[in-house]
């Protein structure tokens, strides 16, 4: 069959540029019952405060990981609208770190700001990271706010640089912030007994450098760090855990050299599946939206305060969830 013609866009030059840095985001809602119920709803919540309060300019990638149709059809709503620039869509679920993997390699930026699916941005968030990756020498991964258990999984790096007593590098220690620790071990599901203890005996390190101050630790929820970086990190095989990996990430990065760090304040925040009222509230001050609903968690039911039966049916419950999601 002979040719028809000739493609008009041959010989023609795109006048699309990239920004400097891709927000890329990695979306897993396969349901929206049970531990997901919420989720929907906390995944709009985070979109909406990033889109809000994000005035550094960028391209915003997101992967959805195998989720179900109704989280399709709204990050496909975004998309369409062009809020969302480029929708990766996968049939099933990669992992963290297999979709961490396919971010950083599609991202078009020098940097790359990976993001669960559950955090809330406040304002000024990437501006803030950015000046942190921009001060200080050989850094590969700044976080948005100093919380967690990361600071001691991987600090050679920041031995190191504290080492070489720079003239311009001033460093001392702070206590953390309980409110924020607190916030933080509630989304993660963490006995907040056991972390108050852990955070009352390891403070942050914090550092002045040239005029710019970091905390000397970061987390892999959200972070902003070179593609470049991020990508050599990243393992050469295939893990194919559905969870885990980004620890893995942390230590790798530290062994390459480059330090890991967060902002001094508060710029994000981990949501976690639920929403309580204090961050209802702070969504519709900060951006904006006027109808936050959903089914509100019913009260327990009198059987569940029998021995044994909060036990029994959590057990059925997780063989169910593995059968209903092929883990099995």
């Amino acid at each position: 069959m002979a040719r028809l013609g000739m493609n008009p866009a041959r010989k023609k030059q795109s006048l699309y540029k990239p920004h400097e840095v891709t927000v890329a985001m990695l979306v897993y809602i396969p349901s929206l019952e049970g531990y997901f119920q919420q989720r929907l709803e906390i995944l709009k919540v985070s979109i909406q405060s990033l889109l809000a309060n994000t005035k550094t300019p960028f391209d915003f990638l997101v992967l959805d990981n195998g989720s179900t149709e109704n989280v399709k059809t709204y990050l496909e709503e975004l998309n369409d609208q062009g809020r969302i620039d480029y929708l990766v869509l996968s049939s099933r679920n990669l992992g963290v770190e297999g979709g961490l993997r396919v971010l950083a390699n599609t991202a078009l930026g020098k940097y790359i700001a990976y993001t669960n699916d559950d955090v809330f941005y406040y304002p000024g968030w990437l501006q803030a990271q950015l000046k942190i990756m921009n001060a200080f020498p050989d850094v590969g991964m700044v976080s948005g706010t100093p919380v967690g258990i990361q600071s001691t999984l991987a600090d050679r790096s920041l031995m190191n640089l504290m080492d070489q007593n720079l003239p311009e590098l001033t460093v001392s220690r702070t206590a953390r912030n309980p409110q924020w620790e607190e916030d933080w071990a509630k989304s993660t599901g963490r006995n907040l007994d056991e972390h108050q203890v852990f955070i009352k005996e390891n403070p942050h390190t914090l550092l002045d450098y040239k005029g710019v101050m970091a905390v000397g630790s970061a987390n892999h929820f959200q972070f902003v760090g070179p593609v470049s970086v991020i990508k050599k990190a990243l393992p050469d095989k295939w893990i194919g855990k559905l969870m885990g990996g980004v620890a893995e990430l942390d230590r790798a990065v530290d062994g390459m050299g480059y330090l890991r760090l967060s902002t001094k304040e508060r710029y994000t925040r981990h949501i976690g599946n639920t929403l309580d009222e204090d961050f209802k509230k702070a969504a519709k001050e900060l951006i904006g939206m006027a109808d936050i609903s959903w089914k509100e968690a019913e009260r327990k039911p009198w059987f569940i305060k029998v021995p044994g039966v909060r036990f029994m049916l959590s057990r059925i419950y997780h063989w169910l969830f593995r059968v209903l999601f092929n883990l099995e």
